[in-house]
């Protein structure tokens, strides 16, 4: 099993989102402009719709301030296996 695999299964896990919803969406990521605010409002918004887990505005705000100011982390598998 390559390592792709098994980031979508723990994600799958976590969250119950499928890996063909998480390849849709990285989709649209790749459509999308990362550095745009709204951009970044939307899909915050998609992944919380998808999750069922809801997202204060506080917390919208430091993950667009991240994504932004690129200070997210490398090594996501590593970010979701610590969680």
């Amino acid at each position: 099993m390559s390592f792709s695999d098994n980031f979508f299964k723990k994600v799958e896990k976590k969250t119950n989102v499928s890996k063909e919803t998480i390849l849709s969406l990285a989709n649209k990521l790749q459509q999308g402009n990362m550095k745009d605010e709204n951009t970044l409002r939307e899909v915050i918004r998609d992944i919380s719709k998808m999750t069922g887990r809801e997202v204060s505005k506080e917390k919208e705000e430091k993950i667009i301030s991240a994504v932004i100011n690129d200070k997210v982390p490398n090594n996501l598998d590593k970010f979701i296996s610590n969680e």
